[in-house]
């Protein structure tokens, strides 16, 4: 594969040098098993012998330097995922794609999508174009690479020459992973709140923990939903609701470090059914608080139901016999009891108790 290097503006990095550059590299780095530390951006001592190894492995002459022979060989072991600022428009240059090629390209796209609208054929592969390309990957997923090598035209290949295999490899991975970042239900299980006692915080925690022997020692049935929510969950959680809800453009969602997620889908419509989606497997009425009780891991989500009777004893050493209804939802003399031990329930939230009932 020859790519097309100047377009993707690399530039040459050693010890010293710093920046989005560095970031990349040294990412790649890392994906090659080289340790760099953190990929900060600032080409230091560990970086230098990392790319030393690298190049060592790859028969280049170990100068610690990424020039462009560097570069080249790194192009063909998938470096050009790692590049800064990367656009499809700049992979497509890098892989020899000219006008007429892409143009080629948003016609495929248009009869294999699906699309609508439909994209203009102008050459111009920006943003709408990417859209386009996620959302035919999203719909012809393992199908994607030998339906553009079917359906590109015989011109394209012929421009193309012996880079056309290769580079649809590219494109394709490169479109796999646009396609992963875009927002739907499989991000439900991105940072999975946790159902663990043990997660909450001091002294929030061993007020739960003192309520939760008394019920098991009265026989009741305890199911905890979640504990100790992650922030990045929230945050997902939360904008889900307000992009689904259409009180919030799903380009208008704030970014949150940690999370490479795309709420933009070819279409708003598109993106608006993503949202609703993730809502449905959070399975949230409401947008919960971006900063709440379950970030700070002061309360507790959890259904808790008994037979017949219960029998418990209180923080203050009372027994106290509690009738139906027999589940924690409803029955306000279980919520009594666990106030003794400093656990409130909030009775508009069904699940919930926390360290002052909110």
């Amino acid at each position: 594969m020859a790519f097309n290097a100047t377009v993707l503006g690399l530039v040459q990095i050693r010890r010293g040098s710093y920046g989005d550059p560095v970031v990349a590299w040294q990412k790649f780095l890392q994906a090659n098993a080289l340790p760099v530390g953190t990929a900060d951006g600032d080409f230091g001592r560990a970086t230098e012998v990392a790319t030393q190894a690298y190049q060592a492995r790859n028969k280049l002459s170990a100068t610690g330097v990424v020039d462009v022979t560097t570069y080249q060989t790194a192009l063909k072991q998938g470096f050009i995922f790692y590049v800064a600022n990367l656009t499809a428009a700049r992979l497509l240059q890098a892989i020899n794609y000219g006008v007429n090629e892409v143009i080629d390209l948003q016609k495929t796209l248009n009869d294999t999508a699906g699309l609508k609208p439909l994209l203009k054929l102008d050459g111009d592969f920006g943003v709408n174009s990417t859209r386009a390309l996620i959302q035919a990957y999203q719909q012809l997923d393992t199908t994607f690479r030998t339906t553009l090598a079917q359906k590109l035209s015989d011109q394209t290949k012929k421009k193309v020459g012996s880079d056309f295999d290769p580079g649809l490899d590219i494109l394709t991975e490169f479109s796999r992973r646009l396609r992963q970042r875009l927002s739907g239900p499989e991000w439900v299980k991105f940072r999975p709140a946790s159902v663990s006692i043990d997660d909450l915080a001091s002294p929030f925690r061993q007020r739960v923990q003192a309520f939760n022997n008394a019920l098991k020692a009265a026989g009741a049935t305890i199911e905890i939903n979640n504990t100790l929510r992650p922030p990045e969950r929230v945050h997902l959680m939360h904008y889900s609701y307000k992009v689904f809800a259409k009180t919030l453009n799903p380009q208008d969602v704030p970014t949150f470090p940690g999370i490479e997620i795309d709420w933009m889908h070819y279409t708003t419509d598109l993106a608006v059914k993503a949202a609703e989606a993730m809502v449905r497997t959070y399975d949230i009425a409401y947008p919960p608080a971006l900063r709440s009780n379950h970030t700070l891991g002061y309360a507790i989500d959890w259904y808790i139901e008994w037979k017949d009777t219960l029998k418990i004893q209180d923080a203050n050493g009372k027994i106290v016999t509690i009738g139906k209804p027999n589940n924690s939802f409803d029955n306000r003399q279980l919520w009594d009891v666990g106030a003794t031990y400093g656990v409130y329930k909030l009775p508009s939230d069904g699940p919930h108790w926390s360290i002052d009932g909110y």
